[in-house]
C-alpha cells in the first residue's frame, strides 16, 4: 500500500475543539506503543532501505523534533503571529548519535520529552483553544488542536515507517 509522502499531507483545520481531549490520548500514547511495537518485535530483523533511516534514526527524530512542538504550543499561548519553522532537512537527526543507542534508551528519552508537552496541552483553557498562529509550511493558522493532531499523524507517520523497516508491513 503506497503512503502519501509527508509533505504532501494536508491538514485542514479541525472545527471542534471537542475532540481535543481524544488527540491527547493519542500522543501521551506514543511512547507506549513504541514500547509495545518493540517487544513485539524483537529479534526481527529489519530491512536496509537505501536512503532511509534505521529504526533508531526513526526513534531518534521523534526525540528531535519534541523541542519544536513544544516551542510552538508555547507561541500559540502566546497570541504570537507565526510559528517557528522547521528545519525540513531534518540536519539534528542525521547528525546525532541515535543508531549507538538502544531503543529501551530511546523510547524512554521519547517519554520523558513527550511527558513535558502533554503536561503543558494538559493545563490550556477553553480560550486558549482559540488562539492560533501561521504555520510556516503550510501557510495556514494553527490552533493548539491542529498542533496536536499535526504532531499525533508525525508519530504515526514514523510509526508506521517502523513496521515497514521490520518487514511486517508492505509499502
Amino acid at each position: 500500500m503506497k503512503r502519501t509522502p509527508w509533505f504532501e499531507r494536508v491538514f485542514p483545520p479541525i472545527a471542534d475543539n471537542g475532540v481535543f481531549l481524544s488527540i491527547l490520548e493519542r500522543l501521551e500514547g506514543t511512547p507506549a506503543r513504541l514500547s509495545y511495537k518493540f517487544k513485539s518485535l524483537q529479534g526481527t530483523p529489519t530491512q536496509a532501505q537505501p536512503d532511509k533511516w534505521s529504526i533508531h534514526k526513526e526513534v531518534g527524530h521523534l526525540i528531535d523534533l519534541e523541542p519544536l512542538w513544544y516551542e510552538r504550543a508555547l507561541q500559540i499561548l502566546d497570541n504570537q503571529t507565526n510559528l517557528i519553522k522547521a528545519d525540513l532537512t531534518n540536519r539534528k537527526t542525521h547528525e546525532a548519535d541515535h543508531d549507538d543507542h538502544s531503543l529501551q534508551d530511546l523510547i524512554g528519552r521519547f517519554e520523558v520529552e513527550r511527558t513535558k508537552l502533554m503536561h503543558l496541552l494538559r493545563q490550556i483553557t477553553e480560550a486558549d483553544l482559540e488562539k492560533a498562529a501561521i504555520h510556516p509550511r503550510l501557510g495556514t493558522p494553527m490552533k493548539l488542536i491542529d498542533l496536536a493532531f499535526f504532531v499525533a499523524e508525525h508519530d504515526d507517520h514514523h510509526l508506521a515507517q517502523i513496521t515497514f523497516l521490520t518487514g511486517t508491513s508492505h509499502q
